[in-house]
């Protein structure tokens, strides 16, 4: 029996290539998966890329940081809309930034372990009702002929109320205490969820308490104390300044310590401050980060947003209390998007309204982060500029200008 014959034509056909395929050994791959298909899914790659990928972004950070505050299926409703997705994933990226302070971050590791720096500073005394700890940094002027007690400046960071240790500020507390001649302390208190806002109050009122009994000890000033904070450290800085202005009984501090605090402080210095608190939620609302940040949780939810916020609480002390306010000098960089500019613009417009002295300084290109990390290592950006503005304000608070 003679065997068929089988042409290419019939080969191409059986195993269905595309018409005109060679059937030599020779034949490429290319010619299985044409360029034109290929072409064809690029748009959908990148399509399912530009969804997909803002959507697990954002629906991590609300795994991780909380959900939308709505009943039942609804808050996934509200965690699914695209402009919460796509503002979230914005926020979420912006964070990226950080990776360009790697460097510092080992600076500052590696000089609060260095043993040697010991000289410079006293570190994790214990303070207060909660046995919190602070480090002290000793002036430039320790141990000299003229060593006298130095004015004291104390240093509340930052953390939006739910993070942050003083061990990360060590090389700033340094700088600090050099630049102003000071003692400078850094406390640490009690941040979300160990505590809310009012016990975070209160730690910074115990540490207050704490300097006016431990000046002799230490060598310095109780009676000359300037208060600074960044972020929401500023924003506890007013509070607690506020708080101990109009005497509060939920501070659990003696009437008579907290007059004599209120006396020893000599003005308050904010660096991109949170000061009114409702503000400061539609804020974060615009760049959909309300639900997974900490501020509503720490303050116990919206209602009481009045309660902690210092523009409010300003507008309802009495004339005599008003007069007892320490001045305020309020710096804020333009270019900073977390905290806008018109915290401090606002807060400085009301203190003029109300009589009690403020400065207020506006810094060009300075971000929210650039303002505090930038005091930290002299040869930073902005360290000189930001240094210039504290320095004038420090010496007029003690009236030695």
């Amino acid at each position: 029996m003679s065997r068929p014959k089988v042409s290419q034509q019939n080969i191409a056909q059986s195993i269905k290539l595309p018409p005109g395929l060679p059937s030599s050994h020779s034949a490429s791959w290319s010619h299985l998966f044409p360029r034109s298909g290929l072409k064809n899914h690029i748009p959908v790659a990148v399509g399912a890329l530009l969804v997909g990928l803002p959507y697990s972004i954002s629906l991590a950070a609300q795994w991780l940081y909380g959900w939308p505050n709505k009943p039942g299926y609804k808050k996934y409703i509200e965690a699914l809309k695209p402009r919460r997705i796509y503002c979230l994933t914005r926020a979420v990226l912006e964070t990226l930034k950080y990776l360009q302070y790697g460097r510092l971050y080992f600076q500052w590791k590696s000089w609060y372990k260095n043993d040697e720096n010991r000289k410079h500073y006293e570190k994790g005394i214990t303070f207060g009702r909660r046995g919190n700890k602070l480090d002290l940094y000793h002036p430039p002027t320790l141990g000299k002929s003229e060593d006298v007690p130095a004015p004291l400046v104390v240093f509340i960071y930052g953390g939006a109320w739910g993070s942050g240790e003083r061990s990360i500020y060590c090389l700033l507390a340094r700088q600090m205490a050099e630049e102003l001649s000071a003692t400078v302390i850094c406390p640490d208190y009690c941040t979300y969820p160990k505590g809310n806002v009012l016990g975070m109050v209160q730690d910074i009122a115990d540490c207050l308490v704490w300097a006016q009994e431990s000046g002799q000890k230490f060598n310095f000033d109780k009676e000359n104390i300037v208060l600074i904070g960044h972020s929401a450290g500023a924003h506890l800085c007013a509070l607690t300044t506020l708080f101990l202005t109009d005497g509060r009984e939920e501070l659990f501090i003696e009437a008579s310590k907290q007059r004599d605090i209120t006396l020893a402080v000599k003005g308050v210095i904010g660096l991109s401050g949170v000061y009114n608190i409702m503000d400061h939620y539609e804020h974060e609302q615009k760049r959909a980060v309300e639900y997974v940040s900490t501020m509503h949780k720490a303050m116990n939810g919206v209602e009481n947003f009045p309660y902690y916020s210092p523009t409010h609480i300003l507008q309802k002390l009495s004339q005599d209390k008003l007069n007892r306010v320490p001045p305020f000098a309020l710096l804020h960089g333009t270019s900073d998007i977390i905290v806008p500019v018109e915290s401090s613009t606002k807060l400085s417009e009301l203190l003029t309204s109300l009589s009690v002295q403020v400065s207020l300084y506006l810094l060009p290109r300075v971000d929210h982060t650039e303002i505090v990390t930038d005091l930290m290592v002299s040869d930073r950006r902005f360290y000189h500029p930001i240094y210039s503005c504290i320095k004038q304000e420090y010496r007029k608070f003690l009236g030695t200008c």
